[in-house]
């Protein structure tokens, strides 16, 4: 659920979980989220902060308004791409819907 610490019924767990089965290269980003409950339940590790690392992937899971703020596009390697699962963020900036 955006804007809250609510994980329950999230969809980014089964996306997590997707993705887990072709990398073990995934760093999953919540500002609001309990890493430890997230952790514990889910056993999915979660970052609070963000990394100045770079991504081939960036997928916004969460309607979160803290994402609308962020540069996402600077947070990709070159040829990197950005998906918005909730479709929230402009599609000049996007590269698919999932």
């Amino acid at each position: 659920m955006e804007n809250c610490p609510d994980i329950r019924n999230t969809k980014a767990v089964d996306i997590y979980k997707a993705l887990k089965e072709y990398s073990n290269n995934i760093t999953v980003y919540d500002p609001w989220a309990n890493a430890a409950h997230v952790e514990e339940e889910y056993h999915v590790p979660v970052m609070n902060t963000l990394s100045d690392d770079k991504f081939d992937v960036v997928i916004l899971a969460v309607a979160h308004k803290e994402f609308l703020s962020l540069d996402i596009r600077s947070m990709l390697r070159e040829n990197g791409l950005v998906y918005d699962v909730k479709g929230i963020l402009p599609r000049d900036i996007i590269d698919g819907r999932l």
